[in-house]
């Protein structure tokens, strides 16, 4: 019996032992050259050139699924100018042409069938495609990786907010995951739509509108516009800056402003126009929608459905509203890619604002409630007696596809995070830049669409009525340079941490550069940055510009028409 007490005992110290080694041992990897964080679009083009140029690169995702919202719906690109997009991010959209020019991939239509109405339409002459089914990008990413060596990919994997960051002299030695995982590197680059590493690491950044003063702007801040002519010429076609049309009441009961206003109103009136505040322009899901009955998904009626979330969108209609509130993008394969258009639709407007600094737990409960929003919105335009029935007739055609985003039953699990936190470095990019009437002296990439802005609140005018407030859509001539110095910190921050996604721009400057096919070859010129910091034992604000421009140039990006 002595002995088998002996043997137990002996087992037990040794599985002791052997748990504390496996728990260390999991924590710790050999260090990489270059690890980023974010398998976004940005990410992935980051993690093939860092690769491309020799080095081992870590690419860490916290979902379970690479590509951010170039896989998860944006299938209709917003780019303004496709000349203005060279490198790898260009190599995706002929990789993308190439998908769909095998048959095979065509299942649910001809491929002669399909037109794209867009403002990518493909001619005949161009070497790229410009839309795609969110699982062919996902296919198309997943396989430009693979084709890769020391690239290393993580899924499932957040990062330690908190304490996770270890930083010694300004250079960020590893960063530390939830689950205890830590990955060394000699240089970092933050990936993500939120700016999370960023934040964590010690670096400035704004969220919401700086005012118009602050950079010497002319379309920041509130944007009301009741009086103001700043906006004179960019209203949009979609209804008038995406609102409601005249004399919509905004109380509970009509008329009557003692009986509470509506949900997801502001109680207060927005200041003058210009004027800088918290709040970010509202998110949603890019959904990616099929009227093919052999792949069609109905619209279903949530659970926990509030008729008075609805009641605005029931009494535009009943005041005169005339269309379908949606921007309905045809893709292949009989899908599209469904956005946000006119006063009441798949934007939840001002009900994001905590979302940047908000817990994990919390940005999961913002993104139920915008999931449910939108289902019950879906489910309202499709099958509610007080939407008019021509309204129903034409949105109950369409439902979710049985093929894409199988877990969430066609609902994607990411939320189109439109701006979060904004670095602030040396170099901020303005409306001046999108104007042309300052040029950036150290291009890594070109921007080419409109500075736009999604509407950021609802709100009561003087004359009691509902409107938004927000939306902006002023063009943008001609491609515009993107600052070096706008995606890399100050260098007292931080000397080896680069932001493609994140950068730093004003709110109405990052409305023209936050679009996917920018982010990739921002996230391109990161990881040539980051790679010829290292070669040269440099900190990133010491690297000599024409030696980047050079590098960037030879691998095709576009840094001026």
């Amino acid at each position: 019996m002595f002995k088998n007490c002996l043997s137990l005992l002996t087992i037990l110290v040794f599985s002791s032992f052997l748990g504390k080694f496996q728990r260390a041992f999991c924590q710790i990897t050999p260090a990489y050259d270059v690890v980023i964080y974010g398998g976004t679009s940005a990410g992935v083009a980051a993690a093939i050139q860092g690769a491309r140029m020799g080095k081992t690169i870590v690419l860490i995702e916290p979902s379970k699924r690479i590509g951010g919202l170039t896989t998860g719906g944006l299938g209709q690109t917003d780019i303004g100018n496709k000349q203005a997009i060279g490198g790898i991010s260009r190599e995706f959209y002929q990789n993308v042409k190439k998908h769909y020019q095998n048959l095979e991939s065509w299942k649910f239509q001809k491929k002669e069938s399909y037109r794209d109405g867009g403002q990518t339409k493909t001619g005949p002459n161009e070497d790229a495609m410009w839309t795609f089914e969110p699982s062919a990008a996902l296919k198309i990413m997943k396989e430009m990786l693979e084709q890769e060596k020391n690239i290393t990919l993580v899924y499932a994997q957040r990062l330690n907010r908190k304490s996770g960051v270890k930083k010694s002299k300004g250079i960020i030695k590893s960063i530390q995951m939830e689950s205890g995982q830590v990955y060394s590197g000699k240089m970092f680059i933050d990936a993500t739509y939120e700016g999370d590493l960023m934040a964590a690491t010690g670096i400035s950044y704004a969220v919401g509108r700086e005012s118009n003063a602050q950079y010497g702007e002319s379309l920041n801040g509130v944007q009301a516009n009741e009086t103001s002519p700043s906006l004179k010429g960019t209203i949009s076609k979609n209804g008038i800056n995406h609102n409601f049309v005249n004399g919509v009441d905004p109380y509970i009961e009509k008329g009557n402003p003692k009986s509470g206003l509506l949900p997801f109103i502001e109680k207060e009136h927005p200041p003058k126009d210009g004027t800088g505040d918290s709040k970010i322009q509202a998110y949603c899901f890019r959904m990616c929608l099929t009227d093919d009955e052999r792949n069609r998904i109905p619209f279903v009626k949530p659970t926990n459905y509030r008729e008075i979330d609805y009641e605005l969108l029931f009494r535009n209609y009943e005041a005169g509203e005339k269309a379908v509130p949606w921007i309905n993008s045809s893709m292949p394969n009989r899908k599209t890619d469904t956005n946000n258009s006119r006063g009441f639709s798949t934007d939840f407007i001002g009900q994001n604002y905590a979302y940047p600094e908000a817990s994990y737990a919390e940005r999961k409960r913002i993104f139920e409630n915008h999931l449910n929003y939108q289902k019950g919105l879906m489910w309202s335009l499709a099958y509610h007696p007080r939407i008019p029935a021509f309204i129903r007739e034409e949105v109950s055609k369409w439902g979710m596809c049985k093929d894409e985003f199988e877990d969430g039953q066609g609902w994607q699990s990411q939320i189109y995070v439109r701006e979060a936190r904004r670095m602030i470095s040396n170099y901020v990019m303005t409306q001046r830049n999108c104007e042309r009437l300052e040029v950036a002296p150290d291009p890594v990439g070109l921007a080419a669409y409109g500075m736009d802005s999604h509407n950021t609140q609802r709100y009561v005018t003087k004359e009691g009525y509902i409107r938004n407030e927000g939306n902006v859509e002023a063009g943008v001539k001609e491609p515009f340079a993107i600052s070096y110095q706008s995606i890399i910190p100050k260098k007292e921050e931080c000397g080896n941490l680069l932001t493609p996604i994140c950068l730093s721009a004003t709110h109405i400057a990052y409305g023209s550069i936050r679009m996917e096919p920018v982010f990739m070859v921002l996230g391109q010129s990161a990881a040539t940055a980051a790679v010829l910091a290292i070669d040269a034992k440099t900190p990133l604000q010491k690297l000599p510009y024409e030696k980047l421009r050079e590098v960037l140039l030879k691998d095709k990006q576009r840094l001026e028409l």
